[in-house]
C-alpha cells in the first residue's frame, strides 16, 4: 500500500514543551505507526518546503480508561520530533502560536 504524505503526518502537538522546541527548530508530529524515520523525512521536506536534518521518534501505548463497568483503552500513537537545517526556513503553520 502506497502512503501519501498527509497520511503519514497526521497532526502537529500543541504542547509547552514543544512550542519551546521550536527556537531550536524542532517540530513534534503525530505520525502514522507504520511510517518510519526517512518516510517521516520526506514527507515533511514536501509539505512545508524545508530541509530536515534529524527525525527522532517515539512510539506510545494508549491508556487503559475505566467507564462504569465498562473497559477501554485509548489508541496507540507514534511521534516524531524534527530537526530542520540552519538555513531552512521556519515552518508556517507554527508562526502563529510562538510566543
Amino acid at each position: 500500500m502506497k502512503y501519501t504524505n498527509y497520511d503519514i503526518i497526521k497532526r502537529p502537538v500543541i504542547t509547552e514543551k514543544s512550542m519551546s522546541c521550536m527556537n531550536d527548530k524542532k517540530y513534534t508530529f503525530v505520525v502514522d505507526m507504520r511510517a518510519n524515520k526517512s518516510m517521516i523525512k520526506r514527507a515533511v521536506e514536501d509539505i512545508f518546503d524545508v530541509a530536515v536534518e534529524t527525525v527522532n521518534t517515539a512510539k506510545y501505548v494508549g491508556k487503559k480508561k475505566r467507564v462504569g463497568v465498562h473497559m477501554g483503552k485509548r489508541p496507540d500513537y507514534k511521534k516524531a520530533i524534527v530537526k530542520l537545517t540552519k538555513d531552512s526556513k521556519t515552518i508556517e503553520f507554527f508562526e502563529g502560536m510562538q510566543q
